[in-house]
C-alpha cells in the first residue's frame, strides 16, 4: 500500500500540500469481528505551505509536522482493504 491511497491530504491541519518524505504509522487499536479486522493507524507525516518559495520571500520554506488517524478494515474472507479518515 502506498502514500497515494492514504487521505494525507485530507488529514492536513497545518499545511496546504504534503511533503515527499517518509511516513510513519502507530498501530493504536485493533480490534476483530468474524468478518473484519479493523485497526485504527496514526499517520505521522510532514506537509508544506505553499507559496512561500518566492526568491525574494524573507521565511525560508520548510516543511511542518503533521499527523492523522485512519481506520483500516481488511476483510477476512478477500482480504479487502478500506481505509477512511477519522475526523476530529
Amino acid at each position: 500500500m502506498g502514500a497515494e491511497v492514504l487521505p494525507l491530504q485530507q488529514g492536513l491541519s497545518n499545511s496546504s500540500a504534503v511533503a515527499d518524505g517518509p511516513i510513519t504509522v502507530v498501530v493504536k487499536e485493533v480490534a476483530g469481528t468474524e468478518g473484519v479486522i479493523r485497526t485504527r493507524l496514526g499517520l505521522l507525516y510532514q506537509g508544506v505551505i505553499g507559496g512561500c518559495s518566492c526568491a525574494d520571500d524573507p521565511t525560508p520554506g520548510s516543511e511542518l509536522d503533521e499527523s492523522c488517524e485512519v481506520r483500516l478494515d481488511i476483510d477476512r474472507v478477500t482480504a479487502e482493504a478500506t481505509i477512511s479518515l477519522i475526523a476530529d
